[in-house]
């Protein structure tokens, strides 16, 4: 009974607020007045999506987005896992302290007036090298902590033996630890993706009005009136914004499986 529950519980928590985005971005106006899970009298997703991406300036918001995601997973997944190796490795008070440091923001809010005060004060307000260096100072306390559980797994010998064979650090972490790191990275590359892609809060403060990303130009767009009481049109564009995570999170699973029998092999 125990499985049924469960697949009973995950069905009710994931696929009933997925088949209402779904069948309402396939209605027409006058259906989806009020969101409901009843199916469409006909079908019209395509066209909703079609009007969504030329009427509510999707593209510019898509490049917006992919111009602060993109810097901002290859900076987290560099520095955090450089940072988690040397943590992990080195055990001394000092890193303990570090590593406790290092892993509060998870637990600790930012302070987002401060932060806005700060990056005018250096000239980064509205931004996007602004906004990358936010994302970048609140996630990187997840990489650190996802990544230095999983580099206390690698066993030592491994980086010895490279080290022996004249590595120096750079290369022992390029070389050795970093493939092995693939399954880690990767979770964290859902997680960093799925905050960042889909944050209005920090976004709305930092850049909001100056740069366009997915969710601004949505809430830009439904609070201006184009959107108002046509929900078809929202949900098809929470589709349209949905598309992407799902893409990263098809590739990021098959990097997961693929990374966990690579090294089952070796």
């Amino acid at each position: 009974m125990q499985p049924v529950a469960a697949i009973a519980l995950v069905l009710g928590v994931i696929g009933i607020p997925l088949w209402l985005v779904v069948v309402t971005a396939a209605k027409s106006q006058g259906e989806a007045l009020n969101p409901d899970l009843s199916l469409p009298q006909h079908w019209q997703l395509l066209e909703n999506l079609r009007q969504v991406w030329t009427e509510g300036e999707v593209p510019t918001a898509f490049f917006g987005s992919l111009l602060i995601v993109v810097p901002t997973v290859a900076l987290l997944l560099t520095f955090g896992s450089m940072a988690a190796w040397v943590l992990a490795r080195r055990a001394t008070r000092l890193n303990a302290v570090l590593y406790a440091l290092g892993i509060s923001g998870i637990v600790l809010p930012p302070a987002v007036v401060t932060v806005v005060l700060l990056l005018r004060q250096l000239g980064l307000a509205g931004s996007a090298i602004g906004m990358i260096g936010v994302y970048t100072g609140i996630y990187l306390s997840t990489v650190i902590f996802f990544v230095t559980g999983f580099v206390r797994t690698i066993p030592p010998a491994l980086e010895e033996a490279a080290q022996i064979d004249g590595a120096g650090p750079f290369m022992v972490f390029w070389r050795i630890v970093l493939p092995l790191l693939r399954p880690v990275l990767a979770t964290a590359t859902i997680l960093i993706c799925l905050y960042v892609w889909n944050d209005v809060f920090y976004a709305f403060f930092v850049v909001g009005g100056r740069l366009d990303t997915l969710p601004l130009n949505l809430f830009r767009v439904a609070s201006a009136g184009l959107y108002l009481n046509n929900w078809h049109l929202i949900f098809a564009y929470v589709v349209l914004m949905s598309l992407p995570l799902v893409v990263v999170l098809a590739v990021a699973q098959r990097k997961i499986i693929s990374g966990i029998t690579g090294g089952a092999v070796k």
